[in-house]
C-alpha cells in the first residue's frame, strides 16, 4: 500500500524522513502546519537541480559531497523578513545601560583589553549588525576611544551575499532618519540605497548554524549578542544547544539580546536574566567558565 501523496508531490513518508534529515543538519523542525510551505521549497529545489523525482534529489541531497544541495534547501526554507533599527529599543539598552557595563568590567575605556565585541546571529541581509554600526557610530560617545568588532552571522548563503552587497529597498530604511541616510547611505537606483563602503568593511560576516557545536566554537568573547527571533523556530532540543553555543561564544559578563517573544528562562538556566531600565537582557555569569 502506497502512503497519501500531497503538496509538491511529496508522500508523508517522504516528508517525515524529509523533516528529520533537515531537523538533524540545522535544529529546525517544521510542524505538519507548515507542510505546504516546506512542500513548495522542496519542489522548487528539485526544479533548479538536475533531478526529476524528490526520491533521486533526497538520495543526493544526503551524500557529503552535496553540500550545495543543501545550502540552497537551507536558502529556500529559512525566513530573512527584517529591517533597518528593528525592536531598537533593544539598541537604546545596548548604548545607555549594557556598554557602559561593559567597560566598567573590563576597566574602563582607557584600560580596556582588547576588541569589544559585538555580534548579531542570525544577521539575514545586514540590517541588524548594520544599525548596530550606525547607533555606535551617530550615539555613542565612546566609539572614537574604543577599538569595536562587529560581527554578522548567518546559515544562509544567500543572504549573507545580500549582507555584503549591503544594498536596500525604500522598505528596509524607511525608519532610518534622513540625515543618517545621506550620511552612510549612496542611492544606487530605482529606490536602492547602498551603506556606504566604511560601513560595510565594519562588519565581519561568516556563515555558521547556532546549532552547530563544532562550527561555533570559532566564536569566542563576544561582550554583547544579538540573537532575535530565532529559538523560536527550535524544539526544546535544539534551543537548548544554541543557547549553549551562544553562551561559549560569550565572554563572562557578556549580555544576550533575544526576540520580544523569546525566554532564555524557558530553554536553559545557564544565563542570568537581568532588568534593565530598557528591558530584558540575558547575561553569562561572571566567574562562569
Amino acid at each position: 500500500m502506497t502512503s497519501a501523496t500531497t503538496g509538491a508531490g511529496l508522500s508523508e513518508s517522504d516528508f517525515e524522513r524529509f523533516r528529520e534529515y533537515f531537523y538533524k543538519r540545522t535544529g529546525i523542525q517544521f510542524t505538519a502546519t507548515k507542510r505546504y510551505f516546506v512542500d513548495k521549497r522542496i519542489d522548487a529545489c528539485i526544479r533548479h537541480s538536475t533531478f526529476d523525482t524528490f526520491t533521486s534529489w533526497f538520495a543526493a541531497l544526503r551524500l557529503s559531497d552535496r553540500s550545495d544541495l543543501l545550502q540552497e534547501l537551507i536558502n529556500q526554507l529559512t525566513v530573512n523578513e527584517t529591517y533597518f533599527l528593528r525592536e531598537d529599543y533593544q539598541f537604546d539598552s545596548m548604548l545607555k545601560t549594557v556598554l557602559p557595563a561593559v567597560l566598567d568590567a573590563r576597566g574602563g575605556p582607557n584600560r580596556i583589553v582588547g576588541p569589544l565585541k559585538i555580534l548579531s546571529l542570525p544577521c539575514s541581509t545586514g540590517e541588524e549588525p548594520y544599525s548596530i554600526a550606525l547607533r555606535l557610530l551617530e550615539e555613542w560617545d565612546q566609539i572614537d576611544h574604543v577599538d569595536v568588532e562587529i560581527h554578522g552571522a548567518d546559515i544562509d548563503s544567500e543572504v549573507l551575499a545580500k549582507a555584503a552587497h549591503a544594498s536596500y529597498g525604500e522598505r528596509s530604511v524607511q525608519r532610518v532618519p534622513k540625515s543618517w541616510l545621506d550620511k552612510y547611505f549612496v542611492p544606487v537606483g530605482s529606490g536602492r540605497f547602498q551603506v556606504d563602503e566604511g560601513i560595510r568593511s565594519a562588519v565581519t560576516l561568516h556563515r555558521v548554524n547556532i546549532c552547530d557545536t563544532a562550527a561555533m566554537r570559532s566564536f569566542r568573547d563576544f561582550d554583547v549578542v544579538f540573537c532575535r527571533n530565532v529559538l523560536i523556530y527550535f524544539d526544546e532540543l535544539s534551543s537548548r544547544r544554541a543557547a549553549e553555543n551562544l553562551y561559549g561564544a560569550m565572554r563572562p559578563g557578556g549580555y544576550l539580546f533575544l526576540g520580544h517573544s523569546e525566554s532564555m528562562s524557558r530553554i536553559s538556566p545557564i544565563f542570568t536574566p537581568t532588568r534593565l531600565p530598557e528591558g530584558l537582557v540575558y547575561q553569562r555569569p561572571t566567574g562562569a567558565k
